[in-house]
């Protein structure tokens, strides 16, 4: 005989999205409906499994005054109770779908709540949780109402009948594993909690259930249609446009379109018998022509991110403030798109995508990447079992309808019927068939329709193939017309709009673009999109000018996403940012889920200043030597009558000049030719250059005047190159070399000091710690240099003396550089030369060997030893750069702290790097280089950052490591993408270079 305890717990278990809730609807973010918040603090008790506790927290007068205390919206994991756990894409618990563990921490949450003095009376309630992870059971005033499983999707229950006015008592048990967990398996933390705002909703008699709000235009005679179709008869007004028809009636009117980059909404209403809901209204049409995706009769260029949501602190608990910052710099860093990856975001960012501008993604809440580990076998898209699940995430919502409302009507009024409407005249129909509430349907689809910046639905990520993303697919087509339909696993686009790829190198872009592909006979006549590429981990993403370059070639292909936006670091007061790993996690991914654009506390990183470079919606190309520059405006809607253009002109990288650059108001696509004014005259003799930058001319919603949008330079004259007469030779003394004002030891040929300053360790260096991009990720199937480099050994080269020569005019040191046990070697030359006040150093490098590995830098290390506060340089700045990622690197006079010259990577790698430095002046040392070179700053050496795995590692010592570097092996994305491509790799080959040092007096 057997038999199961459990089964007050079996809805945990149980492939249906829940019971007891409302079918989706359109979400609005107020009416003159009264609506109460019960975020805030709440009573929390903790328990290791799902049947730990009985329900009888959940009865009214429970006591739970020893209870901890928790953060609603937010996750206990972050707040003291437990650990959260990431993994890329494996489960973190035993693969038996629908099964989950037995140790299934449980979070039982209590909170009291009055309703206030001048709630109504009459009318319903609804009780609505934006976001719980990953299964709750909701109690109200010790009665069931039921319980639901899909994280990131709302969820309504109508609770008006069991309400009172002071004393409620609202429990909700919260499970971290479910079956819902199985289709939740995305690149991120498992956090679970309440983690989205919780709200009652008043439901006034004859109040607005769904409507669906569609405004298509027409660019070609400039029309605007409007209809909005409403499960409660009403009245839509729109005062700026004469607007007053009755729902489901269809009116056309000039109006002005929108667009990301021209986001016009309409103010409006929809008014019915009991409720007013304030409507924002963008009129524009999508369309799927000539292989395109096209909106307002225009192809689309995306430029944009994967956006996971993201706090240090309080994980996906996103507050109005953060996700505005997010929008904000999106806009100043010159993104126009965002896929919600993986899920549907909070609400109330999409209303900020409305407003600011943003194309976007919607994805839906899908992913069951672990399944890959077993061939996919038994993946829920696939399986029959799982379909009532796949519904509550992408169709019909399971659970059978709600309770129906008690005598006076306290609950949610009912539906009534509507006739069909027919397809409305535009490239891609709106809804079809019943009205809005009548099917239920995809919620997030469901929830999100209304948002004119919500282009293109996505079915999921990482899922597989199967017969649920067609069925998705076809509901979403039989409801919404009017939006196209993205799945990167679909990749003969079966059911799919847009042929979509992640991290295809630039040769497959390449062919695509060209036509070259192969594929269905559908997918060659679709538009690709690089859903993920750029793999932003650690330094890097390098080679994505390379990738726009491609974007603007080929028509084809429309744009691509950046992964990601923002590290996923949790603020820890042990490493200052943690990641996977740092909580004892039994399976774990390490700093995999810190790639992102923005490090944790949302510092842009120099990967996201280095995007808005590439993607910079003007470009500005010149001659200097004919003093012309050709301007072209490539923006998709905009003319450039926002923007300022100026020019200013520099020698030696000092701006002498300045002034406003007449530049016409060209409408997108349109180019032309402005011409610069005669070079001022300069005595001087230096290096000359233009700057030519395009700013904001007023504040605008998103960013205030000045605000820099692009900028190039031209130079004009070449640097005059150092001369050092030989005139000193070196001399012999006790134990020591003298040569001008350098000293070096007798012995080993080794620079001690030059004037005053001492100088430690000068020899040829070619390790780099390396980066995420350099180790790159273990299932790629290119080679992966970062740990070819250390199995050859270029981290512990040993420095060989082979000779000590003094001349009549001349130093040299001849060593080879060579690692332990290979044959492989850098025959290295030292010439040092001297014209009295100046040191001349130069260093000739022949390879030996079979070297088939480029190298990770090549160039001088020294050591200065004492009060080592910052540097100045003439060269590329503010921030780092590497030969894949300096577009953003201006050239100019730069300075810093040499803290300031460090980038904090979460976890610790090679960073810093100045390009094309003329000169640098730093610890009493000016160093001037020939050709130009790299410089690199850091109070450790690369061997103590190679060590660290968090910042809280590295210790300053007593001496500031200086690199000048001839070169720099290009960063690529190989975390999770191509590596650097060829024309960035350092490969071994016979090389000289110069650096001239002299003291700094005064």
């Amino acid at each position: 005989m057997s038999f199961r305890t459990t089964s007050a717990i079996d809805y945990v278990e149980d492939v249906s999205p829940g019971s007891g809730a409302l079918p989706p609807r359109a979400r609005y973010a107020s009416s003159d409906a009264r609506s109460l918040s019960l975020n805030g603090s709440w009573r929390f008790r903790l328990s290791p499994t799902a049947d730990a506790e009985d329900d009888s927290f959940a009865a009214q007068g429970f006591d739970a005054g020893d209870w901890a205390e928790v953060s609603v919206p937010g996750h206990w994991v972050l707040q003291g109770h437990g650990s959260p756990i990431y993994t890329n894409h494996l489960y973190p618990f035993p693969v038996d779908p629908p099964r989950v563990p037995t140790a299934n921490p449980t979070g039982d949450h209590l909170h009291s709540f009055d309703l206030p003095s001048d709630w109504p009376s009459d009318g319903g309630a609804v009780l609505r949780f934006d976001g719980v992870e990953s299964c709750a059971r909701v109690w109200l005033n010790g009665t069931d109402i039921g319980e639901f499983k899909g994280s990131r999707l709302p969820h309504e229950f109508a609770v008006g009948h069991l309400l009172k006015p002071g004393g409620n008592v609202l429990a909700v048990r919260v499970h971290q594993w479910s079956a819902g967990s199985y289709l939740e398996d995305q690149d991120q933390w498992w956090l679970p909690g309440i983690f989205r705002d919780v709200t009652l909703l008043h439901r006034p008699a004859g109040g607005v259930l769904d409507f669906f709000v569609h405004a298509s235009y027409d660019h070609v005679e400039g029309l605007g249609t409007l209809r909005v179709d409403s499960d409660v008869d009403g009245r839509v007004t729109v005062p700026a446009l004469d607007i007053d028809v009755a729902t489901g009636e269809s009116v056309t009117v000039p109006v002005r379109p929108w667009t990301a980059e021209t986001p016009r909404l309409y103010d409006g209403v929809l008014a019915t018998e009991g409720e007013r809901v304030p409507l924002r209204v963008g009129f524009r049409t999508v369309a799927l022509e000539d292989g395109l995706i096209k909106v307002n009769g225009t192809p689309l260029l995306f430029k944009g991110v994967n956006r996971h949501e993201w706090h240090p602190e309080r994980g996906r608990a996103l507050d109005l403030a953060t996700m505005r910052e997010d929008v904000l710099l999106m806009k100043r860093h010159n993104i126009n798109a965002v896929r919600t990856s993986h899920y549907p975001p909070h609400p109330a960012f999409l209303d900020l995508c409305d407003e600011y501008g943003l194309w976007v993604v919607d994805e839906c809440d899908l992913e069951t990447h672990g399944f890959t580990e077993q061939a996919w076998r038994d993946n829920p898209v696939d399986d029959d079992r799982w379909t009532p699940a796949r519904g509550g995430r992408g169709g019909r919502r399971g659970g059978g309808p709600p309770p129906p409302p008690p005598p006076g009507g306290r609950g949610r009024p009912p539906q009534r019927p509507a006739p069909p409407r027919g397809r409305p005249p535009h490239r891609l129909a709106p809804a079809r068939g019943p009205r809005p509430g009548r099917a239920g349907g995809p919620a997030w689809v469901a929830r999100d329709k209304n948002h004119p910046c919500v282009v293109v639905w996505s079915l999921g990520n990482e899922a597989g193939t199967g017969r649920g993303l067609t069925a998705m697919a076809e509901w979403i087509r039989g409801r919404d017309g009017s939006r196209l339909i993205h799945y990167e696993g679909d990749l003969d686009c079966r059911d799919t709009d847009v042929y979509s790829r992640m991290y295809a190198d630039h040769a497959e872009v390449e062919r695509i673009g060209r036509g070259l592909d192969g594929g269905t006979h559908k997918r060659r006549g679709l538009p690709f999109l690089l859903c993920e590429y750029g793999h932003a981990m650690g330094n890097g993403p390098g080679g994505i000018a390379d990738y726009q370059h491609l974007f603007e070639s080929y028509d084809r292909i429309q744009g691509g996403f950046i992964w990601e936006w923002i590290d996923h670091g949790i603020k820890d007061e042990r490493y200052g940012f943690a990641y996977g790993g740092d909580f004892g996690e039994e399976l774990h991914d390490g700093n995999f889920v810190c790639d992102g654009l923005l490090f944790p506390d949302r510092t842009p990183s120099p990967g996201l200043v280095e995007y808005k470079k590439v993607i910079e919606p003007v470009r500005i190309v010149g001659d200097a030597a004919d003093g012309t520059v050709r301007v072209t405006n490539g923006y998709d809607f905009a003319d450039l009558s926002a923007l300022a253009f100026a020019w200013s002109y520099q020698v030696d990288g000092e701006t002498v000049e300045a002034g406003v650059l007449p530049v016409p108001e060209l409408a997108p696509g349109g180019s032309a030719d402005v011409k610069l004014p005669d070079p001022p005259a300069d005595p001087r003799g230096g290096e000359t250059q233009w700057t030519v930058r395009a700013t904001l001319a007023a504040d605008t919603a998103w960013g205030p005047k000045d605000h820099l949008v692009a900028w190039a330079q031209f130079p004009l004259s070449a640097r005059p190159l150092t001369a050092v007469a030989q005139s000193d030779g070196p001399v012999l003394g006790e134990g020591q070399i003298t040569l001008g004002p350098a000293a070096f030891d007798a012995r080993t040929g080794a620079l001690r000091s030059i004037g005053g300053v001492d100088v430690r360790g000068l020899r040829l260096d070619v390790w780099r710690a390396p980066t995420d991009n350099d180790n790159g990720a273990a299932w790629q199937p290119d080679l992966r240099y970062g740990p070819l480099w250390r199995e050859l050994g270029l981290h512990r080269m040993q420095h060989r003396l082979d000779s000590v020569e003094l001349g009549d005019d001349a130093l040299t040191v001849r060593t080879r550089v060579a690692p332990a046990a290979r044959e492989v070697a850098l025959r290295t030359v030292y010439r040092w030369t001297s014209d009295g006040t100046r040191l001349r150093l130069t260093v000739s490098v022949a390879p030996e060997g079979d070297w088939r590995l480029p190298l990770p830098r090549l160039g001088i290390r020294l050591g200065l030893a004492g009060s080592v506060d910052g540097a100045r340089w003439f060269g590329g700045g503010p921030g780092e750069a590497y030969p894949d990622t300096k577009s953003a690197s201006m050239v100019g006079r730069w300075k810093s702290t040499i803290d300031g010259l460090q980038t904090p990577y979460v976890r610790p790698q090679e960073n810093g790097a100045r390009a094309d430095v003329r000169w640098v002046e730093i610890g009493g040392l000016r160093v001037e280089g020939e050709p130009e070179f790299w410089f690199t700053a850091r109070r450790w050496t690369s061997e103590q950052l190679d060590a660290a795995e968090h910042p809280s590692d590295l210790k300053a010592g007593d001496t500031v490591w200086v690199n000048l570097d001839h070169g720099q092996q290009g960063i690529g994305s190989q975390s999770c993408g191509p590596g650097a491509l060829a024309q960035y790799q350092l490969r071994p080959a016979p090389t000289e270079f110069t650096f001239h040092f002299s003291e700094i007096h005064g």
